[in-house]
Formats: structure tokens, sequence, C-alpha cells
């Protein structure tokens, strides 16, 4: 085709573009929904997705992809035209082709992540770029039997001009990932400590399971800025291949708002659930919405948008706790119940909301079961590959990473990283520095003589005044309480005239072990609560004071208003003057 458009034209290069940066989308998504002690091993992996995918894409994937047909629209032949035929190539497919690749196999690294052995992940990566995708995907793609269908029922077309519909990937990229995280994560087993048997102990046998466990991943942040960023990519996803700016537009469209239904169904079905919306769900939801409309983007009305969207929204909330509380199937970011369920979803409903071949708008079925036919043959081809590598890798090089290498960071025994955070990383001491470097003496600098403290001011230190009986009462307040009652404290205290506090950070419980919550629909015990500890030495005001004033501030009459807790205290210095004591406490002024 001519213009901007078609599969030479700038913006089909533009969107290709965008699809490759989806790889900063999945990567923040994975990284924020799973600990931080897994963030780089996560980082390499979406990655090296790409890297190992462009290699044997070029070397074999595109072959069996956008080659001449063979064994009756099976498989493409692998010519090498890429390297035997350079000027002449159709480069602009190719790399059209190889993004997508990538993109099928990232959507595996969430559902195995924190447990699977780097080398195993990256053999699993070479083999689905180069020869699981690219043979499904020449089936409707490249030419191959499912585009017509006529290898299977003759040449004259059983179907009449009913072809299978995958615009942008639902099936062919979605489905097959979602598919092959489904087998790996059954394979693999959960993580450490996701559920637990009916003593409360950590299993990793699935029939074991009794109770669930939720682990909220270390950066809502970032996986929220991921989604962002792949739903802004996904108008090239779902608009590359577009033929003129009518039917980009259209695209865009449709996209837009089988997302938006999306989340807005999965926030409004979590709030009905579980009393409260679920935000991580909710993200999972734009997802879904996005997942689901890549088949139908370009055939679909408003309408059916919106109907597509909608039930996403509900299917992979629903999908997601099946899998996690029914099935016991680990899957740390959702990515089965996202690209699995709704990509075999948005595939079907194209046979029902097609406006020219849909159920719903002719009446007829034929599109609806020419659907079922191609998410069978697919769903069958991925199944037994997945199911022979994960076996494979299994009983050779081995899936799963130590036990050890699990509870303390992939991060550390993987890749030798003590933190993917560095500055949250614990620092010695100089001193402590100096020891473990057996730094020698002569090697410090030496004091500048200016900088010596003279012996005058060493002299002038004034002594300790030892509290004597008799002396004023010392007493300590601590205070614990919500973050969100310290300005009133605060305030509260200054006015009865004390202004020395010292105030923390703390987490902690009461009697009642924090308040239940939901974390993508598996119940969560806060028995640790983010808290504010306010400690006060007073003498002059009395504590009955002191404590009356921080009860009027924090009372609401809800559990959680905090606890007061009072302390003799035998002495107080003041390190300044050598004051102890009452004199101690008092401003100088």
């Amino acid at each position: 085709m001519d213009g901007i458009f078609g599969s030479t034209g700038v913006w089909f290069l533009i969107g290709a573009i965008l699809v490759w940066f989806m790889q900063a989308g999945f990567a923040m998504v994975e990284t924020g929904f799973t600990r931080a002690k897994n963030a780089g091993n996560i980082i390499m992996k979406n990655l090296l997705d790409f890297c190992l995918g462009t290699i044997v894409f070029v070397l074999l994937g595109a072959g069996l992809m956008m080659g001449e047909d063979a064994l009756f629209g099976l498989v493409g032949i692998p010519n090498l035209d890429l390297f035997k035929d350079f000027a002449n190539y159709d480069w602009s497919n190719f790399f059209f082709n190889l993004v997508f690749c990538a993109t099928t196999a990232t959507i595996v690294s969430g559902a195995m992540a924190e447990r699977t052995k780097f080398l195993s992940y990256c053999i699993y990566s070479l083999v689905i770029s180069a020869v699981v995708y690219p043979i499904e995907a020449h089936w409707a793609w490249g030419g191959g039997w499912l585009s017509t269908l006529e290898p299977l029922f003759g040449t004259t077309g059983y179907f009449g001009n009913v072809a299978y519909i995958d615009f942008a990937g639902s099936s062919l990229i979605h489905f097959v990932g979602g598919i092959s995280s489904l087998i790996g994560a059954i394979i693999l087993g959960p993580r450490w400590g996701k559920y637990l048997d009916a003593n409360g102990k950590p299993t990793l046998v699935r029939k074991e399971a009794k109770y669930v466990r939720a682990i909220p991943g270390h950066n809502l942040t970032i996986g929220a800025l991921g989604v962002f960023i792949l739903w802004f990519c996904w108008y090239g996803f779902n608009g590359a291949a577009a033929s003129d700016m009518t039917q980009l537009a259209q695209i865009l469209v449709t996209t837009t708002v089988a997302t938006a239904t999306s989340t807005v169904a999965t926030m409004i079905f979590t709030w009905i659930k579980n009393k409260k919306p679920d935000v991580s769900m909710t993200l999972n939801g734009s997802l879904a919405g996005l997942v689901a409309i890549t088949a139908g983007c370009a055939v679909v009305d408003v309408v059916g948008a919106f109907f597509i969207g909608a039930i996403a929204g509900i299917l992979v909330d629903v999908a997601v706790e099946v899998l996690d509380k029914k099935l016991h199937v680990d899957d740390p970011v959702g990515a089965i119940a996202v690209h699995g369920a709704n990509g075999l979803w948005g595939t079907i409903a194209c046979g029902f909301f097609s406006t020219t071949t849909g159920l719903f708008y002719t009446g007829n079925f034929t599109q609806l079961i020419v659907q079922l036919i191609g998410v069978l043959a697919i769903a069958a081809w991925t199944t037994v590959c997945m199911i022979g590598l994960f076996q494979l890798l299994k009983h050779t090089v081995g899936l799963r990473a130590a036990k050890i290498e699990e509870i303390e960071g992939l991060d550390k025994h993987e890749h030798g990283l003590p933190s993917a955070y560095a500055d949250f990383t614990p620092v010695p001491l100089a001193a402590e520095i100096i020891e473990a470097e057996d730094i020698p003496a002569e090697a410090m600098p030496a004091l500048a003589e200016s900088d010596a403290p003279a012996v005058s001011e060493v002299a002038a230190i004034p002594a300790v005044s030892v509290k004597t009986e008799g002396a004023a009462k010392l007493s300590k307040v601590v205070i614990l309480t919500k973050q969100s009652r310290f300005e009133s404290l605060k305030q509260a205290l200054n006015a009865i005239g004390v202004t020395g506090i010292t105030v923390t950070q703390v987490l902690g419980c009461g009697v009642q072990k924090g308040a239940s919550e939901y974390y993508r629909g598996v119940k969560v015990d806060m028995d640790l609560l983010p808290k504010v500890k306010v400690e006060v030495v007073v003498s002059k005001v009395p504590v009955s004071e002191v404590v009356s004033a921080a009860r009027k501030a924090l009372y609401t009459g809800h559990i959680g208003d905090g606890k007061i807790f009072v302390y003799e205290v035998e002495d107080v210095i003041r390190v300044r003057t050598g004051e102890s004591g009452y004199d101690a406490l008092q401003d100088e002024e």
C-alpha cells in the first residue's frame, strides 16, 4: 500500500516502535507487583526477552513465520532470504513481527516471577521466539491455513469468505502467552509461603494448600506507571496495521472505549465484593480491556467495544481469584488472567460482535465457529510445546531457584546485586569500613591544625550536675497513634507548653492485630500498621495535663486511636551545658 499506512508506511513503523516500548511497561508492571528483592532479576528478564528473541528470530523465527507455506499451511519455509537478498527483503514486516514476538515471550515473565532460575528463563525465551510463536503466527498472519481454512476444508472454502479474525494478536500473542504462563506456573510451583497447609505451614504442593497468603507488591506507583505506558503503546500495538486514517481512528476509539469500560467494571466489581475498590486489580482491569479488544479492534463498533471491555473487567478478577484460591496457581502479576483468559475472550468475542460477520449482527454462527477452531488449534500447539519445554528444563538444568535463593532474593544470588535500590542498602560506618578493608593508619589524611579543637575549648565543657533527692519528678510520656492524627497531637501539646518532642515512624498493632483488608481478592491480616510514635519528657507540665491533651486530640471513638504510656525517668542531662533534671528540660530564655 502507498502513503503513510500499509506494510511499508511510516505509521506502520512508528506503531512497531511503540510496541517495542511496551517492554518498559511490562518491566514496570512486573517489578511493581512483586517484591523489591527481585527487581533486578525482573528487569534483566524483560531486557533479555527482546535481545535473545531478536537473535533467534533473525536466524529461524522470521523464516518459519513469514516464509513460503509448507505442510498444508502449517509452517513457513526458513529460506534465509533475510541474509541472501538483503536489498529486497521486506524489512518493515520483519521489524513489525519481531517486536510482536518479543511481547509474546515477555508475558510469561510475570507469572513465573520471584522463583525461576535465570538460565532456564533465558532458554524458554529463546525457544518461544524461535519456534513456538513463529509457527502459530504463520497460521493467521503469514498466509497459513488459519487465514483461509482451505487446507482443512477444501479449496472451495467451506466457510465462504469468513476468515479467522485476530487483527492485532489477542490469541496469537496474548492467549499464547497466557497458556505458557499457566503451564509454567503449574510446573514451577508457587512462591515459598504463598500457600499454607492445614497446620499453617508453607507448602509447595497445591493439593495440600488450605490457606492463601497475600504477598503484596513493593511499589504500586511503578506498577501503575507501567500500565499507563502499556495503554499508550497499545495504540501502536492495535493501530499499526491500519489501512487508512479512518480505520486507524476507529481502532483508537474502540481500544479506548473497551479499556476504559474494563477498568471501571473491575473497580465496581471489586468495590461491591470487597467493600473497597482494589487498586492493583483495577490496574489489571485496564490491561484486561486492552488485551480483549486487540483481536476485534478493527471490526467491532463502539457498542461491541463496550461489552467486550465490561466482560473483560469482571473476567480478570474472577480468573485471578479462581486461579489463586481454588486452583492454587501462583501468578504474582495476574498474567494468566489478563492475557490468557482475556486473550481467549477477546478472540471469541469477534464471533459475536464483528459488524460484518458476527452473530449479533448477522444471525450467522460461521464466524464464531471459525474463531473457536482457531483458538483450539493455537491452544493445542502451545500446550504441547510448553509442557515439553518446561518439563525438559525442570529435569535438566532445573527450573526453580533454590529455597534460600528465593527467600533472600534472586537479585542477590542470580546477579550479585545486594539491592536494586542502592540508597536503601545498609551502609557500614566509616570505622567499620576502615577495619574491614584494613586501611593503614598512615594512609588516612592528617587532621589540619586549624580543625583541631583548642585545649581551652575542651576544658570549657561544663561538669555534669547530678540529680539529688527531692528534685522535681521527671516523667516520660510515649504516645502511639495514627499518622493522620499527628498534626492535631502536636498542636495540642504545643498549646500546653510541651515543645520538646521526638517523633518516629513505626509499624505496630494493638490487641486487635490490625484491620483486615484485601489484596487482589485475598484477605490480608494487617498485623503491622504504620503508626507515629511521639515521645516527650516533662517535669514542669503535669503528666495528667499531657495525657488529657493527647486524648482530646486523638479521640475518635474507633479502634486505632492509639495508646499512651507513662514512665518514670531517673535523670535528664543537657549535653551542651551539663544541666540535669528539671533544669535540663527548661527553656533557657
